[in-house]
């Protein structure tokens, strides 16, 4: 059995801290040029079929139809929904159209008034989508085709920043390393994958996660993507960073002082980190951005 390059951290420290580059930047290019049929990237899902035309449109449940793939998070998920807003509304004027979106918008952050990246997203939809001058100089039609246009535009960055936000990191993670993950991220799990696909050598220790155990859940996917990962319990942090390179974690909000909303735990882990040197990376879309006065 070949052996695994042993963690040197220490060594490779001018490396972790000097990844902006011209490769590093080219990565982020090359994210947003479409790839060769031979490696695809992922499609969006497509919106669902509505088969009752006379049925009122809901965007609850427009929203809960979403939210039902796999892949898709909960604030893209109310990103499409408000999409389909536009869509389906049957109003005549710019004012109709900016109420019942305003409407729905309020309707989805009352679903969950504990997310703050559902609340984040359906705010940033407000002002990314409704917010442009030109919609004063044109007649309703084209500013609705307008509306509906920047809204699908946003909708598809959203469903793509994970995607990007993988091969921006795949610098920050050498051969050798050990990276302690604490809760189950979409886009931290996305990262590991690319990671691996990119046959990079590198364990993960996963921290346990209760109550729900999301530590559990995402060991699990990386077991099935032949990852070396060990699951460790939440109190013995502290003991395992020393054998630690980098933490990653992802966040339900990002504030506007910098700050991150995250599962419990990750400020303590942070402090550990810091405390011992090992650089602590937050892995998140921007439209997990909000306002202080949100949370």
């Amino acid at each position: 059995m070949e052996n695994r390059k042993t963690s040197a951290y220490y060594e490779n420290r001018a490396v972790q801290f000097g990844v902006v580059s011209t490769e590093w930047l080219a990565q982020a290019q090359s994210a947003t040029v479409p790839r060769s049929p031979s490696s695809p990237s992922p499609s969006p899902p497509l919106p669902p079929a509505h088969n009752d035309a006379d049925k009122p449109f809901s965007v609850i449940e427009e929203f809960d139809t979403w939210r039902k793939h796999p892949d898709l998070a909960e604030a893209v998920a109310a990103i499409r929904a408000l999409a389909a807003v536009i869509r389906s509304s049957k109003a005549t004027t710019m004012m109709q159209l900016e109420i019942q979106l305003k409407s729905a918008s309020d309707s989805l952050k009352c679903w969950d008034t504990t997310s703050i990246s559902l609340t984040a997203a359906c705010d940033l939809f407000m002002r990314y989508v409704t917010r442009t001058s030109a919609l004063e100089y044109e007649d309703f039609n084209s500013a609705k085709s307008r509306l509906l246009e920047r809204a699908d535009k946003f909708g598809e960055i959203s469903f793509k920043a994970r995607e990007i936000i993988a091969m921006l990191s795949q610098d920050f993670i050498f051969d050798g390393c050990t990276i302690l993950v604490h809760g189950f991220s979409r886009v931290v799990l996305q990262i590991l994958k690319l990671a691996a696909q990119n046959n990079k050598l590198f364990r993960v220790l996963c921290t346990e996660g209760r109550p729900d155990r999301t530590g559990l859940r995402f060991s699990n996917e990386l077991a099935k993507l032949d990852v070396p990962v060990k699951l460790v319990i939440d109190s013995a942090v502290a003991y395992t960073m020393d054998e630690v390179d980098m933490v990653f974690v992802g966040a339900d909000g990002v504030v506007e002082s910098g700050g991150i909303i995250n599962m419990m735990g990750t400020y303590q882990i942070a402090m550990v980190a810091k405390s011992m040197n090992k650089p602590v990376y937050v892995a998140a879309e921007s439209y997990k951005f909000c306002e202080n006065g949100l949370w």
